[in-house]
């Protein structure tokens, strides 16, 4: 059975982060960095990927915001081809990211957690977070930049639904949902479980950490298969160590499992609208493939977005099904 050429990638330029969200599936905050992953490093793997096919990247961190290269980088990505997504916590954007961020096809993607100011600095646990992202979302419209929010439902009580509500009543198109993923600070400890990934890691998509490490996902953090310091992304993609990965997540979720005939990156519950099952929309860190929610649902137009919410007992982290 062939299995189909990597169309999507997450490139985590940078695990320095701004901010210390409770939930933070990376681990990020203000004592991470760039890691060892040089500009040339990140402007050779964006090579090898057009090589690849890839179609869709998108830059996360930490906060890749302060990554002093990422208008390069989104630049360069450009110049091979690639749409691109920008995931931030928009706290923090420079003119020449602003600038970068105007070109076409290229959108941003932020976090939001509620329409109250308090409530989201308790997620971020950064006083004056909302105010900032608030603004930046305002000037973004205004500069005409493409732009997704994701809502993710962190605290009990949490007014998510009053945020993504306030997000659509500003003109944003899409405004998704999502929960707690049970890895870094969002597993409160627990070790990472291969059955709470979604089971299409690995096939179709890559992350790249700052290190250079190659995960079949970005929630796979401990899944490593190789490092594009010592070999090819092409050789990496198709080697044994990724075979390795894809077999455990397919025993781990047979339902999800390569069927005769191609690759189940896009299942049948894909939204029929499109040619092919996004990546840049379905493969997002905040995102499954499925269209049953998401989007401003006054416009009746579904979209890709994440699976329902869901809220555990704890009184203060939500939980996840995932």
């Amino acid at each position: 059975m062939a299995l189909l050429a990597p169309q999507f990638a997450w490139l985590e330029i940078t695990g320095f982060c701004n901010l210390a969200c409770r939930h933070c599936y990376a681990g990020s905050s203000p004592q991470g960095d760039h890691g060892t992953m040089t500009a040339a490093d990140w402007r050779r793997v964006i090579d090898e990927l057009g090589s690849l096919g890839v179609r869709d990247v998108q830059f996360i961190g930490g906060e890749p915001t302060l990554h002093p290269d990422l208008p390069q980088f989104i630049r360069h990505a450009r110049s091979r081809h690639m749409r691109v997504e920008v995931f931030s916590n928009l706290t923090h954007v420079t003119d020449p990211v602003w600038e970068a961020l105007r070109l076409p096809d290229v959108r941003l993607a932020f976090s939001y957690y509620s329409d109250d100011a308090k409530d989201h600095d308790d997620v971020t646990e950064t006083r004056g977070s909302h105010a900032r992202t608030r603004a930046n979302v305002e000037k973004a419209k205004a500069l005409g930049i493409p732009m997704r929010g994701s809502v993710i439902n962190v605290l009990q009580g949490q007014r998510g639904g009053e945020g993504r509500r306030q997000l659509l009543d500003i003109g944003l198109r899409d405004v998704r949902t999502d929960k707690v993923r049970p890895f870094g600070r969002g597993a409160d400890g627990a070790a990472p479980d291969v059955s709470k990934l979604c089971g299409r890691c690995g096939r179709n998509k890559l992350a790249v950490s700052p290190n250079g490490d190659v995960w079949p996902c970005v929630f796979a953090r401990w899944m490593t298969v190789g490092n594009v310091h010592e070999q090819s992304l092409r050789d990496i993609y198709h080697g044994v160590a990724m075979q390795g990965a894809r077999a455990e997540l397919a025993a781990a979720h047979p339902e999800k499992a390569p069927r005769a005939g191609g690759d189940p990156s896009c299942l049948p519950d894909c939204n029929p609208s499109f040619d092919t099952c996004s990546p840049q929309l379905a493969c997002a860190p905040d995102a499954e493939c499925n269209p049953t929610q998401g989007g401003d649902d006054r416009l009746r137009e579904p979209i890709m977005s994440p699976h329902r919410t869901v809220r555990y007992s704890n009184p203060r982290v939500a939980g996840t099904d995932c």
